[in-house]
């Protein structure tokens, strides 16, 4: 009986600031906002093109019109920030649209820029959607070649940058591309641009129905000779090391989720801001469980970009961003 009087008399109650939802409100330490999401975009060509991609609920590829349509109305419930993919009309072993004047990601940051100009308009820099082989970079045989790829990166870039990008991310996984892309903006002129260098991407099993919407499928092997084993952490350091030595601005962990450790270790150990891509493996798993009846759609999807923030993301690469943004408001 005393021991049961001892614990109704203690000192130390952490429930009292759970009591109601104002107090819980008042004393939440990690705060959600439109403005740290990035919504990713899959630009194809024609025009009043809005195809929704299987696997993926609520997506969308689209032309470049309503590319601008859908930016619009992401601006309009407070994200201002998206990432382009170009799903391209013609694909080659070198990838050429990748960097093409013309091509349908450069169609889309002019457009982008003239009818939304505050949007702040992010590229992805890598060759996969643009190679007939599915690939991200140059090909010997069914090797990959590194530096032969990475001039074609810096290519696109650059590309990019003339048509008006805002940020370029590569996300290749090449060695020594963020420098090169560097050395090429500062170049050029383009000293202002900044690199948002995909640092720890991993050879995930969560990218399936990204494939779907980029239409980016590997014709055959994987991508395990450069994207990462999830199984390493002092590799994803070292990644991220040799990144910011060669001028990222931002880091970016990729997928997001399974590697909240490796977001809260950059986040204590640099001083730039860290990106998380919350993937479409994370994205249709949670709409299947929901279409099942299994969870609560938009619980989870804020609880998990919550812990995202949690773990030191302030830039959150989401498909959920305007859905989440709305439900913010």
């Amino acid at each position: 009986m005393a021991a049961i009087e001892n614990r109704l008399d203690l000192i130390h109650r952490p429930r009292r600031l759970r009591k109601s939802e104002g107090i819980r409100e008042m004393v939440r330490e990690t705060r959600l906002h439109p403005s740290d999401f990035v919504a990713p975009l899959f630009v194809v060509p024609g025009e009043k093109v809005r195809r929704e991609v299987v696997s993926m609920p609520e997506v969308f590829q689209t032309s470049v019109d309503e590319t601008v349509r859908e930016c619009a109305e992401l601006m309009r419930v407070g994200v201002r920030s998206v990432i382009l993919f170009g799903i391209p009309e013609h694909k080659d072993a070198e990838g050429t649209d990748a960097y093409s004047d013309r091509g349908i990601v450069q169609q889309a940051i002019r457009a982008l820029k003239r009818e939304l100009p505050e949007l702040v308009v992010i590229t992805d820099v890598c060759l996969c959607e643009y190679t007939d082989h599915g690939h991200c970079g140059l090909l010997s045989g069914e090797r990959i070649l590194n530096d032969e790829s990475v001039e074609l990166y810096v290519r696109s870039a650059l590309s990019h940058a003339h048509a008006g990008a805002d940020i370029v991310a590569p996300s290749d996984m090449m060695d020594g591309r963020v420098g090169a892309i560097r050395e090429g903006l500062d170049g050029e002129g383009f000293t202002d641009i900044p690199v948002m260098s995909y640092a720890v991407k991993y050879a995930s099993a969560f990218y399936g129905p990204f494939r779907d919407a980029a239409d980016s499928a590997p014709g055959f092997g994987d991508r395990r000779s450069h994207q990462m084993d999830p199984a390493n952490v002092r590799e994803a350091m070292r990644e991220a090391a040799l990144d910011l030595d060669e001028g990222a601005d931002i880091l970016m962990v990729k997928p997001a989720m399974p590697n909240l450790d490796i977001v809260r270790l950059l986040f204590d150990s640099t001083d730039v801001p860290i990106a998380a891509y919350q993937v479409s493996g994370e994205y249709a798993m949670m709409h299947a469980a929901a279409r099942n009846g299994w969870l609560d759609l938009d619980r989870s999807m804020i609880e998990s970009l919550t812990c995202i923030r949690r773990a030191g993301a302030s830039i959150i690469l989401t498909y959920f961003a305007k859905r989440a943004a709305a439900l913010l408001a």
